[in-house]
């Protein structure tokens, strides 16, 4: 029989993480979009690095700058009274950051593609620019917005290398489903470690199909 707990962590983990990165990730894609700034390359590379650098080396640093002993670490611990290391909530912290360009990402590509003459329409009925991000800009990128909430948190529910440098394997704190598996690969009892996968398989493939099936009406309806 499996333990159920690395399941609740994995997806209380990734809904954190996936509800952070919207609320952060808006306005981050909106201010490059507008951007004309000589910094927007070095801004977009900083974003991407994820994307390219191994778990392992982000790892490393986040085990590093979130230690007790160093700098944002040891400024959290003394005045919050969090440790990150080996916590859940720098499990957080660290999803966020290695998750960002995968909510980035799609909502920048849906805001480049958008007609300009959607938002000015807007401003000239009077509308402000809030309420022409949430009324306006947003639902007509729905499938882009769909698919930042999509591969954020498929992407931080397959995380492995970073939470395992930062979290560890603390059965109920951090111990999510992707190290479970390993621990059980580890001990060679590869029939939990086989249900434990077959499990996120299957959860994982069920949303990925909604989110495009989804998107392929919204696409449909929109065009008719």
């Amino acid at each position: 029989m499996i333990d159920l707990m690395p399941f609740w962590i994995t997806f209380k983990l990734a809904i954190i993480t996936t509800f952070i990165l919207f609320i952060i990730a808006i306005p981050i894609a909106n201010g490059i979009v507008n951007s004309k700034s000589k910094f927007k390359a070095l801004i977009e590379a900083a974003i991407s690095l994820p994307l390219v650098l191994p778990p392992s080396v982000l790892g490393f640093y986040f085990l590093l700058a979130f230690g007790p002993t160093h700098g944002l670490g040891k400024f959290i611990e003394h005045y919050f009274n969090v440790r990150l290391v080996f916590s859940f909530p720098g499990l957080v912290v660290a999803s966020v950051i290695y998750s960002l360009p995968f909510m980035v990402h799609p909502i920048q590509s849906g805001l480049s593609s958008l007609p300009a003459n959607i938002k000015e329409a807007s401003f000239t009925l009077g509308k402000s620019k809030l309420y022409t991000l949430f009324k306006v800009v947003l639902p007509n990128i729905k499938p882009s917005v769909i698919t930042g909430l999509v591969l954020t948190f498929a992407h931080t529910i397959g995380e492995f290398g970073v939470v395992l440098m930062i979290g560890g394997s603390i059965p109920g704190e951090t111990k999510v489903v992707s190290i479970a598996i390993y621990d059980e690969v580890q001990t060679l009892n590869y029939t939990n470690a086989n249900i434990y996968a077959l499990i996120l398989f299957a959860i994982t493939f069920s949303i990925l199909i909604v989110v495009y099936f989804v998107n392929q009406r919204y696409t449909i309806t929109r065009y008719l």
